[in-house]
């Protein structure tokens, strides 16, 4: 499908030891060859695939750079093509060099994310363990490595590729039926269909309720901190990013506007809010900050509502709790290393008012693996493997497999119905066309470029 031999540098551009030229296409050798020579004279086209040449990088019959030559011999490589890659020192200078010589001996510039996509189009990648592969580049920590390894080493696209199994299955058993139209389907044989149709809904629900907890993970969760004034939401929000970044005082007040930073909690992301204390106050700049925390506990999609342990609740504390009512919310009882001087009756009230309650003590971070618990069960990490298990990485994903699911289940309901072959079978039909959107094994051009324009260059 490609007939362009492209190239670019495939890592990070900055100063470092070795920088890596990668060029891929028909072409890849012939480009290669015009820019690299070997010490023993040995011509590029006589070298023997995935074994490390060194040597030297040329320009003009004279060397700017030594380094190593690999090539890769299609279909034996990432892309599927011929590749070669040649390593040079990481400066930046000598590494733009080496990719200008590159293009005039031939290559042209790869775009975002060219050689994935070649790769994909190639058959050697899905594209759900293509978008995987970007999503390990842009993880930022573990939870979000794990979560898109598994998916890159292929947990998904063989979970799919099993579900498409059975609906094939159940698609040719209705074409049987449909070409001897005399006989109806056998109770028997309904039965069978019922069963395995029962089974897909099983696994794609699975899927579908897997997304939350993917999301959770690599999108992060917008999370406000909200509490009265002093009950210790600044540590909280520096003890879960890991720095000293909102400024925590004895007086109260002291944080008036939000301040915001993304942390990882237990296997969750965080997107956090630290917000000015609520309370009633005559401060013309404290009201906003009041304000301001009000909207965000209303954007949010988790709150953490922080409780002073050492001091006596206050009616700011119960109007708080009220405040909060229908969100997604966790009581948060700070300062467990102080003596108590919450009520029981209180403590009592927040058990009964909120699902969940954590003792913590901010300053020392006592207790923050136990909040770190809550946020996994929450959001059911606690019964996903994300190293190993298929889960819905995206809303494109989410979107094909929900229509793929609707058009399963009126599958199944006529089949209970005692509908027709020919309507069972268009409904799964319809459901096995929305399933292979997940890895483009029919969708269109336009979507496939804008999920790799998303790449970096070089990848």
């Amino acid at each position: 499908m490609f007939h362009s031999t492209v190239a670019a540098i495939s890592t990070a551009r900055g100063k470092g030891g070795v920088a890596m030229l990668r060029i891929s296409g028909e072409d890849a050798l012939s480009v290669a060859y015009k820019m690299f020579t070997l010490p023993s004279g040995k011509s590029l086209f006589d070298v023997s695939p995935r074994v490390c040449y060194y040597g030297n990088i040329v320009r003009d019959g004279r060397a700017i750079d030594d380094g190593t030559f690999t090539y890769f011999k299609a279909p034996h490589s990432f892309t599927g093509e011929d590749v070669c890659e040649i390593c040079c020192h990481g400066g930046l200078y000598v590494t733009q060099a080496v990719l200008e010589l590159a293009l005039s001996c031939g290559a042209e510039m790869a775009g975002a994310g060219e050689f994935t996509k070649r790769a994909y189009v190639n058959g050697k990648l899905t594209l759900s363990r293509a978008e995987a592969i970007g999503q390990v580049i842009d993880a930022s920590n573990d939870a979000q490595l794990r979560l898109s390894g598994a998916a890159a080493r292929g947990a998904l696209s063989n979970k799919l590729l099993k579900i498409r199994e059975y609906m094939l299955d159940l698609i040719t058993r209705s074409y049987a039926t449909i070409d001897y139209p005399d006989e109806d389907i056998e109770d028997n044989e309904r039965s069978k269909m019922s069963d395995t149709l029962s089974l897909v809904l099983d696994e794609l629900n699975k899927l579908k309720s897997s997304y939350r907890a993917s999301k959770a993970v690599s999108e992060g969760i917008k999370t406000a901190i909200v509490g009265k004034p002093n009950a210790g939401k600044s540590s909280l929000y520096n003890a879960l990013c890991g720095e000293e970044l909102a400024i925590v005082t004895d007086i109260a007040g002291t944080t008036r506007d939000v301040i915001e930073h993304t942390a990882s909690v237990g296997d969750v992301t965080l997107r956090l809010a630290d917000t000015a204390g609520i309370r009633d106050t005559d401060d013309t700049v404290e009201q906003i900050g009041v304000t301001r925390a009000m909207q965000k506990l209303n954007e949010a999609e988790i709150v953490l509502c922080v409780f002073d342990g050492s001091e006596k609740e206050t009616n700011q504390d119960y109007k708080i709790i009220e405040d909060v009512n229908g969100k997604c919310a966790v009581a948060v009882i700070n300062k467990s290393d102080s003596q108590r001087a919450l009520s029981e009756d209180f403590v009592a009230y927040l058990y009964e008012k909120f699902q969940y309650v954590c003792e913590i003590s901010a300053k020392s971070a006592d207790g923050l693996d136990g909040l770190a618990r809550v946020l996994n069960e929450m959001y059911e990490l606690d019964k996903i493997d994300i190293s190993n298990d298929a889960v819905i990485a995206n809303a494109r994903q989410l979107s094909s497999l929900t229509l793929a699911l609707d058009k399963v289940n009126e599958a199944k309901n006529a089949l209970d119905l005692g509908e027709t072959p020919d309507i069972i079978c268009f409904s799964l039909e319809n459901a096995l066309s929305e399933l292979d959107m997940i890895d483009a094994r029919a969708t269109s051009e336009e979507i496939v470029s804008e999920i790799f324009s998303r790449f970096c260059v070089g990848k």
